[in-house]
């Protein structure tokens, strides 16, 4: 019993031990993909932010150079003739500040202060020399230090003749710029190397913070980029975490409760006897039967062994009533009918020699131990004549009890194993007509020891000698108890005295031995 709860217990710790690696996992992958998914999420977002803003200049470039490219036929006219048109432009655009006319590389009119005589490529190197087409730069005329987008759209081929637009860009950015927090902390508008964030007035160059980083995303259609500043996406989808771990926790649990359950019959004690089947994890040992008077063996018992490599040699005392009461049972008896079978040929071939197996009273239902019989052992031809041994502690059915005589008719022999411990002792002789009684090894074990014992002993002993019942002692350990046994004419002796249980393949060995030493 002891055992048995230590197995049971080794096997719950396992599960729970499964089940407890399967929700951490989980909650670590849940963990993990809410983290992967809130930094994608940043930064898609940042992304987006990005590509809106562009979208949005663009959109506001684009009348502009529509309007431009319609006021190119206007250079090298009188300043004074178009001062009018020229405002009137600047009145239906609203983001335009001022509008210059280029000609021959000559700043010569203004539509806010009329006629000028500028020198264009001094004044404007990057337009003129460097041919950009927009230039940050700060508005000298109006007023004066705030930031402005000077827009250059080229009349001639020398990029000397043209139109300039003055654009009002800090107050455009301020709308078209307004970070997106917590992913977008700072928003900055980029033309040729310089510069204007949102909410700053200067034109200069910008750097992340320590704790910041930054995106850039290009115009495709006009020379600018949008530069953002904030916080590692992966810190803002660490600060999200906490928020998520409740949801993560109860699905852990959750699964963790599941993997619990459905590991509940693949590590159960009957999951591991089918596994163990499957994976030939059982093994068929065998006992001598000695004849008491002769001294020869005239017989083997076969006895079920299991070596389970993770728990190590498990008693039949613990898996066979488990197997007994999950219907296992009949699995291991055809195993032991198929490993004798296979064994036959290093077994004597002679009809004294018998081989006795366990049969539990589930395997007569519906006549099932005569069917499995037919298949593996008559089918195989054996010289050797079988004992089926009945456990006197199994309840067996009176309509499965016609089974035991027709065994009986087929010429093998049908025993009650541990007579003496059970509660039907003699109605079983009387129903089944049993050819062999195996004497329990407590009355052998209390030969000599214990006067109570020792007389229920002489009295099963007479009682099979009366009913012309042959009789087998187990458990027989000592030359005391052999001599006894002997002398009260049981007929067979089994027990540790002339030989522990063994491998099958094992026996030819110890059996040539054996003889040998009668013969000394």
């Amino acid at each position: 019993m002891q055992i048995s709860q230590q197995i049971i217990g080794q096997l719950r710790r396992k599960r729970l031990f499964i089940a407890s690696i399967v929700a951490a996992l989980v909650l670590i992958l849940t963990l993990t993909l809410r983290f992967c998914e809130e930094k994608k999420h940043i930064e898609q977002q940042s992304q987006q932010f990005a590509s809106n803003a562009i979208q949005r200049f663009v959109r506001l470039f684009s009348p502009l150079e529509v309007a431009a490219n319609n006021t190119v036929g206007l250079v090298g006219l009188k300043c004074n003739d178009i001062r009018f048109l020229l405002n009137e432009k600047i009145s239906a655009m609203q983001t335009v500040r001022a509008i210059l006319l280029v000609d021959n590389d000559r700043i010569y009119c203004s539509s806010v202060f009329g006629d000028q005589s500028l020198n264009f490529s001094e004044s404007y190197p990057e337009l003129a020399v460097n041919n950009q087409r927009m230039l940050l730069s700060v508005d000298d005329f109006l007023i004066k230090g705030s930031p402005v987008l000077l827009l250059w759209t080229a009349s001639s081929l020398d990029n000397r003749s043209g139109i300039l637009q003055v654009i009002n860009i800090e107050l455009m950015s301020h709308y078209l710029l307004e970070p997106a927090l917590p992913w977008v902390e700072r928003a900055v508008f980029n033309v040729g190397g310089k510069s204007l964030e949102y909410g700053n007035p200067l034109i200069e160059n910008t750097r992340p913070a320590e704790d910041e980083v930054s995106y850039q995303q290009v115009s495709l259609r006009y020379p600018f980029s949008i530069t953002l500043y904030g916080p590692a996406p992966t810190r803002l989808a660490l600060l999200t975490l906490p928020s998520q771990l409740p949801l993560a926790l109860l699905l852990s649990l959750l699964t963790g409760y599941i993997v619990w359950l459905a590991t509940a019959n693949r590590m159960s004690f009957s999951w591991q006897i089918s596994y163990g089947l499957s994976a030939r994890e059982f093994m068929v040992y065998c006992q001598p039967l000695i004849d008491s008077r002769t001294g020869d063996c005239d017989g083997i018992e076969l006895l079920l062994r299991w070596h389970n490599p993770r728990q190590g040699w498990i008693p039949p005392d613990l898996f066979i009533p488990l197997a007994e009461r999950h219907n296992l049972i009949a699995p291991l008896t055809r195993f032991v009918l198929n490993e004798t079978v296979r064994h036959l040929p290093q077994l004597p071939q002679c009809a004294n020699f018998h081989i006795a197996i366990n049969v539990a009273a589930s395997h007569f239902h519906n006549r099932a131990i005569i069917s499995d019989l037919q298949k593996l052992w008559w089918s195989a031809n054996p010289l050797p004549r079988l004992m089926v041994e009945l456990t006197e502690r199994d309840a067996l059915p009176l309509m499965d009890q016609s089974v035991v005589a027709q065994l009986q008719q087929s010429g093998i022999r049908v025993a009650i194993d541990d007579f003496g411990t059970g509660h039907s002792s003699l109605s079983y002789l009387k129903t089944l007509s049993p050819d062999v009684l195996k004497l329990d090894k407590i009355f052998t074990a209390a030969i000599g020891t214990d006067a109570i014992n020792a007389t229920v002993t002489e009295m099963v002993i007479s009682l099979a000698q009366r009913l012309h019942i042959r009789l087998v002692a187990e458990g027989v350990e000592t030359a005391e108890q052999a001599s006894y046994l002997c002398q009260h004419g049981v007929d067979t002796l089994q027990g540790y005295y002339y030989a522990r249980p063994m491998p099958l393949e094992m026996f030819p060995a110890w059996l040539a031995r054996h003889q040998a030493s009668l013969t000394d």
